[in-house]
């Protein structure tokens, strides 16, 4: 556990619940960051540390947080920053987007699984650049950029680097059990605040792709610090020398934290990055 004269040399942020609000019941963020959490971040990049977007987004979604934040890396030559997209599947740079590591796997056998419980639940497939090919339509406002209509078994055909499946008449709850029950496989998975389950490499996470980062900016995991909310950050936030857990997160990720932060709704995240870079 850092002590007081500690200050991380990296810092990874989750996006969704931890830099944007959560607009009430609709299952999806505010694309607007909160000043004070922006503020902090610029603090944290004006004395010198590395800042990581590390979150299951895509990475195009991922880029316009980070065009949205005005976030470039001064310690790297380029000045590009690093991103860990779609939970640690996809390791980009930016500006402009580069996919600099993919891992990928076989999603068929998992997806199929879980479609024979769950015989309705949505699919889809990140399709790069533009948005994501599905089963059928999401809810509103559930996945970023366009979405494509696209047959099953196309979706599944080929290796890729994370599935996500849906279900909006079921609960996490629900989602929980059924994973655990079917033990999936060949992959990891995740499951979110909704019946939303995120299928990826077995061994990727957000963890791995930071110690990927890290190891070339040539950081220990020790001067790391890691702020999340989701079930999707547990393994960064045991990962990190400081993982620190959002208020609202729910009590498997604050068991797993260092530190628990204020809910997003009160800037948590802010309150913890000012306690390092005031």
């Amino acid at each position: 556990m850092p002590n007081g004269a500690w200050q991380p040399k990296l810092v990874a942020l989750d996006i969704d619940g931890t830099l944007l609000k959560w607009v009430q019941g609709a299952g999806k963020t505010h694309e607007i960051v909160p000043d004070a959490v922006r503020d902090a971040v610029h603090r944290a990049m004006a004395a010198g540390t590395h800042i990581v977007l590390a979150s299951g987004r895509a990475p195009h979604s991922m880029t316009a947080i980070a065009e949205q934040l005005g976030l470039r890396d001064p310690l790297t030559p380029d000045g590009r920053l690093w991103i860990v997209a779609s939970n640690g599947s996809v390791l980009v740079r930016h500006p402009p987007m580069e996919i600099v590591h993919e891992e990928t796997f076989d999603a068929a056998p998992a997806v199929h699984a879980v479609l024979e419980r769950h015989p309705d639940a949505l699919v889809a497939i990140e399709e790069r650049g533009v948005g994501y090919r599905v089963s059928a339509p999401f809810p509103d406002g559930e996945l970023g950029g366009e979405t494509i209509v696209t047959q099953l078994e196309d979706l599944v055909s080929a290796p890729v680097s994370r599935v996500i499946i849906r279900d909006p008449k079921a609960t996490a709850e629900d989602f929980l059990t059924m994973a655990a029950d079917l033990g999936l496989h060949g992959t990891d998975y995740v499951v979110g605040w909704t019946a939303w389950l995120d299928l990826s490499p077995v061994g990727v996470s957000k963890a791995s792709g930071l110690r990927y980062v890290a190891d070339e900016l040539g950081i220990g995991a020790e001067d790391v610090l890691a702020i999340g909310d989701g079930r999707n950050d547990i393994e960064m936030l045991t990962w990190a020398g400081r993982g620190v857990a959002m208020g609202q997160a729910v009590q498997e990720v604050h068991d797993a934290a260092d530190h628990v932060t204020g809910p997003v709704d009160e800037d948590g995240a802010a309150v913890e990055l000012d306690r390092w870079f005031a």
